[in-house]
């Protein structure tokens, strides 16, 4: 199985050519930034559980590594008719802040300053919102890739939340640590592999490795969600009657995924795990009317799975005030 497909070596070059694209109004779902920011983060509740939503901020990405197994044009069609640039993605990044009774669990730690320009807002968002980095217990890896564990470290190279437990999967951490792991995978694709190792070891972090199943604390329970990587989890949250669960990248698309449950992405290890993993998701959460957080979703990325005919919609959740 290898790490990463072509589309990977777009990546790194995006980063300093996004600004120069520009695609017509007509043909985005895009709204124009304000001059001030917006509020980044999002507050409710799921039973019990206080729950916030907060932003690493957002990146943009080539289209081609959407729905790589499909036709292009039909994927280009697809966004177009919702609205979306043919040519250029935007991905907002929300990460799952919960409190139950004197826990305090995050899920991934972003990017930090290590990969993309407008990415990395993490630590000051969360004390924008009222949270004291400081006072996180757990945090809870999904997968190690750069957006959701690079932020890892601080300016000394050190856990950047040091006092809390560190939790990852045994599956993703055993795929990344393998000996020799960086020198079998293409040149451009080897700053992954050292990005994900370097953060793993980073100084200060004490890493519990758990399977499927794994009970964080009481009613938050990591749940086995591979394909986007070998060892890729998720996080569900049960309250009283309610549940959440925080997707990671087992869907990263609000669209796509949906409609098209069937098409992989580039950046997708194995993508017909990939589809199944992301079926078995749909079919669950439309069935038991499971809410869902998707990392990448359109800020705060949290809403419904509708049966559509034989395919499924997102369907955003109705914000309270």
């Amino acid at each position: 199985m290898s790490l990463l497909k072509p589309t990977r070596r777009e990546l790194f070059k995006m980063a300093a050519a996004a600004p120069a694209f520009a695609m017509p109004m007509a043909v985005r779902a895009e709204l124009g930034a304000p001059e001030g920011g917006n509020p980044s983060h999002f507050k409710f509740s799921v039973g019990d559980a206080r729950v916030t939503i907060v932003s690493d901020g957002y990146f943009r990405l080539p289209t081609s590594g959407l729905g790589v197994n499909a036709d292009p044009e039909e994927v280009q069609a697809f966004l177009k008719r919702h609205f979306l640039s043919p040519e250029l993605g935007y991905s907002h990044t929300n990460h799952l802040y919960v409190e139950v009774g004197d826990a305090k669990v995050l899920v991934d730690v972003g990017s930090g300053n290590r990969f993309m320009e407008n990415a990395g807002k993490l630590m000051g968002n969360l004390e924008a919102a009222g949270i004291d980095p400081y006072g996180i217990t757990h945090v809870v890896i999904t997968h190690a890739h750069p957006d959701h564990i690079w932020g890892i470290r601080d300016g000394f190279d050190e856990a950047i939340i040091p006092d809390a437990e560190y939790l990852m999967g045994q599956a993703e951490h055993d795929y990344w640590m393998q000996d020799g792991l960086v020198e079998r995978v293409p040149a451009e694709d080897q700053q992954f592999v050292l990005g994900a190792v370097n953060s793993i070891e980073v100084d200060g972090a004490e890493w519990t490795l758990v399977q499927g199943g794994h009970e964080v604390v009481p009613g938050l329970t990591m749940i086995d969600t591979p394909g986007h990587t070998p060892g890729h989890m998720s996080l569900r949250v049960d309250s009283g009657d309610q549940t959440l669960i925080a997707l990671g990248d087992s869907m990263s698309h609000a669209y796509t995924n949906f409609a098209h449950p069937e098409w992989y992405n580039g950046f997708d290890s194995d993508g017909d795990q990939t589809v199944a993993t992301r079926k078995r998701l749909l079919d669950m959460c439309a069935e038991d009317r499971i809410a869902i957080l998707g990392y990448h979703f359109p800020f705060p990325g949290v809403g419904h799975v509708q049966r559509d005919g034989d395919t499924y919609r997102f369907v955003p959740a109705l914000w309270q005030f």
